[in-house]
């Protein structure tokens, strides 16, 4: 493999999952370990990435930011959020995970009175000033594609709290379960939804029979789907299938 086709590929492998350790990087490239963190330092030279114990983190430009990916679906989003919002009641405790379309639910919560945990740098901005809500910040690694907060830090973080909800976005879903856009995002998921009482995913139908890059979860796990009438009827019987309750939000 030749030298910037290398360094390109251990770019891409650190921007798709955030986070990349040493020995993934040798796997991954098949040179040695001396010779992956010559790489890594020219990469983070170049501002790239963020060299750390053992590994290299993502600081680069996002390939989709947030304000990018917010206007997909939009109209879908905004219907969903509107929905769960509604099903949200004053003085819960809720936890909202990172997303385009969790910030809309946040969006929608302003005005009531809530406890609101979440590891979103962009909700906490939005509802920072909201006096209804008392606001609970998990804190990190942030993640600049998605400014959440990821890793062991987060994890502890989510060990000391419980929660009535978990609003979870998701990058896909599939029969055998839930899926997102890189390995350390999904081990915080998990450790999230442990701590709640009701796993509620939010998704367009648009993500449904599609892919990301790290399984997080079986369908088993969730307790309700809110999703645009765009879903099919076989989704539906999916859904039920895996014991999944699942509440369509009208446009």
């Amino acid at each position: 493999m030749l030298l910037d086709e290398r360094r390109h590929r251990i770019l891409q492998t650190v921007e798709n999952i955030g986070f990349a350790s040493l020995q993934d990087l040798v796997e991954q490239t098949g040179v040695s370990e001396s010779t992956i963190r010559r790489d890594l330092e020219h990469l983070d030279r170049s501002g790239h990435i963020r060299r750390t114990r053992g590994g290299a983190a993502y600081v680069g430009d996002s390939l989709a930011d947030l304000a990018e990916r917010g206007t997909r679906a939009l109209s879908e989003k905004q219907a969903v959020a509107k929905t769960v919002a509604a099903m949200i009641e004053e003085g819960e405790a809720i936890l909202l995970d990172g997303g385009t379309t969790t910030y809309e639910v946040a969006r929608h919560l302003i005005g009531k009175s809530l406890q609101v945990v979440t590891n979103s740098l962009p909700i906490l901005n939005l509802l920072a000033n909201e006096p209804d809500i008392e606001l609970v910040a998990i804190g990190g690694y942030l993640y600049p594609k998605t400014g959440v907060a990821l890793g062991p830090v987060a994890m502890a973080s989510l060990a000391q709290i419980h929660v009535r909800r978990l609003i979870i976005s998701v990058g896909g879903v599939t029969e055998i379960g839930l899926f997102n856009s890189n390995t350390l995002l999904v081990e915080t998921e998990r450790r999230m939804m442990e701590v709640a009482e009701e796993v509620v995913v939010v998704t367009d139908s648009g993500k449904l029979g599609h892919r990301a890059l790290a399984h997080l979860a079986p369908l088993e796990q969730v307790d309700r789907v809110v999703v645009d009438a765009g879903i099919t009827d076989q989704w539906r019987t999916i859904f039920a299938d895996a014991g999944v309750e699942v509440t369509i939000a009208e446009s």
